[in-house]
């Protein structure tokens, strides 16, 4: 492997930074918010620790190389690369070659739900894409995620058809689609692989954490309790906790109240429930808990999350 110089390494500043994605040349959005940007020639790296609460994001490097810790690993990113940072996740000591440059795409959680691509994920999608965030893409692959990023950055510079939101949005969907089917290739060949060698170092830890995605995704937020789940897999809680963090570098807790939220605001979102209905029909004690445990997680109560989504589909 050819050699290369990092043009820099900043690994001295502790403060994390919540980034958020530029304005400017070469970048892209539905309108002016930051729900959903891309963005191209992006030639340098964050300085310090960074840890994205709002978005997610999908980098291809289209030269140069770089290599940066994500969640305490460390991850080299290349020429051809697809990798996906989820959001919450910390990064830092970057460094990155001279000649390093690549595209972004940055989603919210809110945007995922309005193009449905989560209807189409799964925890079990989060437990492998945590664990093998990078993925070297085929010529294939690049001509066709090439395509769809030219044709989506040539819809956002025109808003003026009146039906662009919806276009953009189809589109949106379609590519990030394509680029969720080939990061579960990779999924499956893992999948395959376990099958075929169940002695293989960490297979049951993994079998049994798939258990507990699976159960967490089954329950749709109406079990929040570690204990719980812990004893159906008949294991201690602190030995779910033990291989989630080996595996995911997770806590069960995290894991259950992402997929809370996740069923929380699909009801607040596509649903004329009562704030009572939701509560009981997640086992909440009551509305009050409720309200308290979704302003908790969400900075806003039910409510206001209602309000904010419905008038931002309204004026979209």
């Amino acid at each position: 492997m050819t050699n290369f110089v990092f043009e820099k390494e900043i690994t001295d500043i502790m403060d994390i930074v919540n980034l958020k994605p530029r304005k400017g040349n070469d970048t892209y959005r539905i309108g002016d918010n930051d729900d959903f940007v891309v963005m191209e020639n992006i030639a340098s790296l964050p300085p310090g620790k960074v840890c994205l609460e709002d978005h997610g994001i999908i980098l291809i490097c289209t030269e140069g190389r770089a290599q940066f810790e994500y969640d305490g690993a460390t991850v080299q990113f290349q020429k051809d690369d697809l990798f996906l940072y989820m959001r919450n996740s910390t990064a830092c000591n970057f460094m990155a070659s001279s000649n390093f440059n690549c595209r972004q795409i940055w989603f919210t959680r809110s945007e995922l739900w309005n193009i449905n691509l989560y209807a189409r994920t799964s925890l079990a999608d989060l437990s492998y894409l945590k664990e093998h965030p990078v993925v070297h893409l085929t010529q294939d692959d690049l001509s066709l995620l090439d395509n769809y990023f030219q044709l989506l950055c040539r819809r956002l510079k025109d808003q003026t058809p009146v039906l662009y939101t919806d276009i953009s949005r189809a589109l949106i969907s379609t590519m990030m689609l394509e680029i969720l089917a080939i990061l579960r290739r990779g999924e499956v060949r893992m999948a395959e692989s376990d099958f075929q060698d169940d002695k293989a170092p960490g297979f049951h830890k993994r079998r049994m954490v798939d258990k507990f995605i699976h159960m967490v995704e089954q329950s749709d937020g109406r079990i929040r309790k570690v204990d719980e789940f812990a004893s159906k897999l008949n294991i201690t809680p602190k030995y779910l906790s033990t291989i989630l963090k080996e595996t995911m570098n997770r806590r069960p807790s995290d894991m259950i109240q992402l997929f809370t939220m996740k069923a929380i605001e699909r009801r607040l979102r596509f649903t004329d429930m009562t704030m009572q209905q939701i509560a009981n029909e997640l086992n909440f004690p009551n509305a009050s808990f409720f309200g308290r445990y979704f302003r908790e997680h969400s900075g806003m109560t039910p409510l206001e999350y209602r309000v904010k989504y419905h008038r931002g589909e309204m004026n979209n």
